[in-house]
């Protein structure tokens, strides 16, 4: 037969009470946020006063013995025993049987009043109205006050009665009676389980999910919390004044103030954080242990690991709570284009950035641009893909894990841009983000992307000039009353064509940013006049309209805006990816650096120049994908591209190709540049050969070409962007406003 986990333990209030100001039962200090309402509060002295149960109380051994204190005053004992589950009716109980103010979720300290009807033997949360009715003693904390005799206090509030109604003779008996049996509630029963201290927090949180009522279960961060009440208070004390001040609007104090327009934090939101920075983990499942000083592989409790691993804890808080990280890290986030908190679909994501942004920062050393670049960049890829909306816990425990074996800051960059990389793939851009689009949800994250992308292309309202991003913006003061997110066809308009549902009507395809009062088609012919050609193709790409948009049928144009609205998208996260600086150092890196990474905007691999492996003949289509390749690097910012690698940079070397020598092949690259790019463009290219792990290999340096570079496919010309880690070719109705908008080829 198995042993118990606890034993049970019988109190009363106010030994309970004693035990707390002593530190027996490490109630974390009083000054923290306190949930219940006071009505709640009411009820629970209303339920013991009438003899009722009011619940157990589930509490945890040390497990250590130390000298540390915990307690509301002054404590005389180590803490023996720690809350699991009754800190709120504990709390409640303490504070309004000591008379001590408590701490609400918006960090403002105030008392719970109490007040009781000794006549009717009624409680109520004292108000204006009952601290003026004589019939109530105001607040019950009097009751229980050393210095107060209880005698005294009964004939304060008869006199007091009296004043406003007749007191009988067995008015005087019920009221003693009444205050009398208040006063014994200290000796109320009270029934605590006391978890023995060698079982792991995965076993209490099944304790308490598994005797609680509510089925709630206690999370990682509220035993990780409980404990640094226990051995730091001063670390959650730290914790939530930070998130104090993080309320209060800038202006409203003194000093630097962590208040931003993206997050209020809640002290478990930055303990997560100071605990992935520093342990490089986002499971809490054994930080907890550690903490408490146990070895995992024997189980048993040592202090002097316990100081050690809490040192740890210490120094990475102290950078997570440090207001000038806290604010540079905020100009991340407004880098990658997002601009409000009602764009964060995610605080997850927000917060596993800032801890990337601060392990890139006090450990790898990373250039401040370039880091802020490289988290903007994260940040809206995983924004995007809603990585962290499910799960979040496993990925971010996958993401860390490939973090510990960097030693350098270009291997922690590389790590976050190749994450980036294989996720937002081809098939997600034309595939996956169009299906997300469909939908009539005002919370969809690639709604919030879309707005983030108007905001980093610089666009204006539909037929305006007032930018998005000043609209989206609450640091900007700016009126802009008759800008708004409006339908471009509307309900009456839909109707007629027999469509009601709103998940047709509402679908964010129909949306744009517009600055008119009256709808869009009313306006149209007169907004387009005010425009020229050039402007009207920009304005239709950045709000992904297609031409005659509103003759087309209703379904259709829902089909085509999302696509190109995915394209907008992408567009404006590869604004964040050229603008990183990574063509010129990844061209000035050796060849082993440059095959160590995977492929990007700026770096491609190509296994042959003209052969085609499968067949082992010439193909005719292998060299169009490498002039495509090469095209699109000059048409963006230049780049590299190594032709005998394979995809995943493995070196298989050039024969296969089948030159006569290496002069041969360089002259064939030019013949096929010129030929199907014209002269100039050869004058931005230029191919050397390298040798890598026995192979020889071409690599073909890129650099920004000065005018537009198309490429002759039969009888059209092309033109390649570089995107991500893709080549794509633009519509001849793109090629202007992208021209016009980058300002990166001179017409």
């Amino acid at each position: 037969m198995h042993s118990t986990l606890f034993k049970k333990v019988d109190y009363d209030l106010g030994t309970l009470v004693n035990s707390i100001d002593t530190g027996e039962i490490g109630l974390p200090d009083i000054q923290r946020p306190f949930v219940w309402k006071n009505l709640k509060v009411r009820d629970l002295f209303d339920s013991m006063y009438r003899g009722y149960p009011v619940g157990y109380l589930l509490l945890w051994e040390n497990g250590l013995a130390s000298d540390h204190r915990i307690g509301v005053g002054e404590t005389q004992k180590a803490p023996r025993l720690v809350i699991v589950d009754g800190q709120q009716r504990l709390t409640s109980l303490y504070a309004v049987i000591k008379g001590v103010p408590i701490v609400r979720n918006n960090y403002e300290s105030e008392n719970i009043y109490i007040a009781f009807n000794p006549i009717e033997e009624r409680f109520e949360v004292a108000d204006a109205a009952i601290r003026r009715d004589k019939s109530f003693i105001p607040n019950i904390s009097v009751i229980w006050q050393n210095e107060t005799n209880i005698f005294e206090i009964v004939d304060n509030y008869l006199k007091l009665l009296t004043t406003s109604r007749v007191v009988g003779n067995d008015d005087v008996r019920r009221i003693q009676d009444a205050i009398s049996r208040l006063e014994k509630l200290r000796t109320f029963p009270f029934m605590a389980l006391e978890l023995i201290s060698d079982i792991s927090e995965e076993q209490v949180s099944e304790v308490f999910v598994r005797i609680n009522s509510k089925g709630v279960s206690l999370s990682q961060a509220d035993f990780i919390l409980t404990l640094m009440s226990v051995f730091w208070d001063k670390g959650r004390a730290d914790l939530e004044e930070f998130c104090r001040q993080a309320r209060l609007p800038s202006g409203s104090t003194s000093t630097l103030s962590p208040f931003n327009h993206f997050i209020q934090p809640d002290p478990d939101q930055l303990l997560r954080v100071g605990v992935g920075v520093a342990f490089k983990r986002a499971r809490l499942q054994h930080v907890y242990s550690i903490l408490r000083g146990k070895d995992l592989e024997t189980g048993r409790f040592s202090e002097a690991h316990r100081i050690a691993q809490f040192d740890i804890l210490k120094n990475a808080q102290s950078r997570a709570l440090n207001i000038k990280y806290w604010h540079d890290f905020m100009q991340c986030i407004r880098m990658a284009g997002f601009r409000n908190k009602k764009m964060i679909s995610s605080q997850n994501n927000l917060l596993f950035s800032y801890i990337l942004y601060l392990i890139g920062r006090t450990e790898f050393g990373v250039e401040e641009q370039q880091l802020r670049m490289a988290i903007a960049q994260w940040f809206f890829m995983s924004a995007v893909t809603g990585r962290f909306t499910s799960s979040p816990e496993s990925k971010m425990e996958f993401d860390l894990a490939a973090l510990r074996q960097k030693t350098n800051s270009d291997q922690f960059i590389r790590q976050i841009r190749h994450v980036c990389s294989i996720t937002l793939t081809s098939d997600f851009w034309s595939v996956t983000l169009p299906n997300d689009l469909a939908t009539s949800s005002s919370q969809s994250p690639s709604l919030f992307a879309y707005d983030a992308a108007l905001v980093l292309l610089d666009a204006p309202a539909l037929f305006s000039r007032t930018s998005v991003a000043e609209y989206l913006d609450p640091a900007i003061h700016a009126d802009h009353s008759n800008l708004r997110r409006d339908r471009l066809f509307d309900k009456a308009r839909l109707a007629s064509l027999g469509i009601t549902g709103t998940r047709e009507t509402n679908q964010i395809a129909n949306y744009a940013y517009v600055e008119s009062t009256l709808g869009v088609m009313e306006c149209l012919p007169n907004l387009k006049e005010k425009l020229s050609h050039a402007e009207l193709l920009r304005m239709y790409h950045v709000h992904a309209l297609p031409s005659k948009w509103e003759h087309m049928e209703f379904l259709l144009f829902l089909e085509s805006r999302r696509t190109m609205m995915a394209e907008v998208i992408r567009e404006g996260y590869e604004y964040l990816t050229t603008d990183t600086g990574d063509s010129a150092t990844e061209m000035d890196v050796s060849l082993p650096e440059l095959l160590s990474q995977p492929e990007s905007n700026s770096v491609e691999f190509k296994s042959t120049l003209r052969t085609c492996l499968h067949t082992g003949k010439e193909d005719k289509r292998m060299e169009i994908s490498v002039l495509k390749t090469i095209a699109a690097f000059l048409n963006t910012h230049g780049g590299t591209l190594v032709i005998g690698v394979a995809d995943d940079g493995t070196p298989i070397g050039i024969d296969a190709d089948g030159f006569q020598n290496e002069d041969k092949m360089i002259l064939h690259l030019e013949n096929i540049i010129i030929s199907r790019m014209g002269h100039l463009a050869m004058t931005f290219v230029h191919p050397h050969f390298d040798t890598f792990e026995e192979h020889r290999v071409l690599s073909v340096r890129c650099t920004q070409s000065s005018v537009p570079i198309f490429v002759k496919e039969g009888n059209s010309e092309l033109f390649y962007v570089r995107m991500a880690a893709s080549t794509r070719a633009l519509m001849p109705s793109q090629i202007e406003t992208y021209l016009k908008s980058t300002h990166r080829h001179r017409l």
